[in-house]
């Protein structure tokens, strides 16, 4: 059992991290400020760091809380800004975009659930506090 939180926090935050360099490509910056994100030159980059920030301290167990907010906080406008279905005429473009609204929402709820619960016994905050606990 003791297990199960970890590979679950191993294989949420996985994405995050393996598609968080796509946000420091020209290419990426270029269709973020297309789709009408201002300063996509600052916000696109920056919302790497926080993917990344917010991945990395789920999965390793640091402040995973911390960690989940940051990506609540990554997921909410980049769904809403860079997934508008709702504003696509062309149905097969419509759809893409909507599996990924729906991809980030589902996100979201995973994200925000991590935001309540322990990172279980395999993490950092475990190791740091059973440490604590014995000097």
């Amino acid at each position: 059992m003791k297990y199960v939180t970890f590979i679950g926090r191993l294989l949420f935050g996985a994405i995050f991290l393996l598609t968080a360099y796509g946000h420091f490509m020209p290419e990426t910056i270029n269709y973020a400020a297309s789709k009408g994100i201002p300063l996509a030159a600052v916000a696109v980059p920056l919302s790497g760091v926080m993917e990344i920030i917010g991945a990395l301290s789920i999965v390793i167990g640091y402040k995973a809380n911390w960690g989940a907010w940051l990506i609540v906080l990554f997921l909410i406008p980049i769904s809403l800004g860079m997934h508008s279905f709702w504003t696509i005429e062309d149905p097969i473009a419509r759809y893409g975009d909507m599996v990924h609204f729906l991809k980030n929402i589902s996100m979201l709820g995973g994200a925000l659930i991590l935001t309540q619960v322990e990172p279980g016994s395999i993490s950092l905050d475990r190791i740091l506090n059973t440490e604590r606990a014995n000097a």
